[in-house]
């Protein structure tokens, strides 16, 4: 449970009454999210607050009606999943960043340069996002947010998304011990055992992570596995 110095105001309106709730502001957002979180996480305090700068509790009766219940984690996930949050400059802007941060990674692994075939650099992204003056909303999802970019940083570098196929043939010294590890890295579209023992796996990745899967057979199999790219 979050101390009160952390934490935040999330509320709305029902029934023409404000109803209020003192919250972590990183657990609430994993709650707006969706996610598998508990509810004490969520709450600084078990209260419901018609004003909580005041400490003015709400009416049973007010709960009653716009939730259909007294019960304060109920009223209070309602509240925090409707409702917004109030969140400090400092908060704010650490969340924008972690989500800037995200939405980089996201399309960095994802996203290809049309003109080279290859991945586009985290830095090129970030300055291509930079250069359209991207605005991030800490509050929406990060699938959201790179939808939003691309079609913002599509004028300004060229890119777009793909997937790719590979297929990998692991030498029969490494394929007992490498062969999940590599298959599991993408989505398997094919596997082969050969006689002699080797393997052959084709999988579908994201273009961007071609490298990381390169990386990732030449550690299990020391460089002596072969690769190919077959799109």
């Amino acid at each position: 449970m979050v101390t009160l110095d952390k934490a935040v105001v999330a509320r709305c309106k029902s029934h023409g009454v404000h109803f209020e709730v003192l919250v972590d502001p990183d657990a609430a957002l994993a709650l707006k999210r969706e996610e598998d979180i508990s509810i004490d996480k969520v709450l600084a305090v078990e209260d419901i607050f018609e004003d909580a700068s005041k400490g003015e509790r709400s009416a049973e009766e007010d709960l009653k009606k716009a939730f259909g219940t007294t019960d304060v984690h109920s009223a209070a996930r309602e509240i925090i999943l409707k409702g917004e949050l109030q969140l400090t400059s400092e908060q704010r802007k650490r969340m924008q960043d972690d989500k800037r941060r995200r939405v980089i990674d996201t399309i960095a692994r994802n996203a290809i340069n049309p003109q080279t075939g290859g991945p586009h650099p985290p830095a090129r992204i970030e300055k291509a996002m930079e250069e359209a003056g991207i605005h991030i909303d800490p509050f929406k999802k990060v699938d959201e947010i790179v939808t939003e970019v691309m079609k913002k940083i599509r004028p300004i570098i060229p890119i777009r998304f793909e997937e790719v196929k590979v297929a990998v043939k692991i030498p029969p010294q490494y394929a007992a011990k490498s062969y999940g590890e590599i298959a599991g890295f993408g989505h398997l579209e094919k596997q082969e055992w050969q006689n002699d023992g080797s393997v052959i796996v084709v999988i579908k990745i994201p273009a961007g992570m071609q490298d990381d899967l390169y990386g990732l057979v030449n550690r299990l199999t020391k460089g002596d596995a072969e690769t190919k790219l077959l799109r």
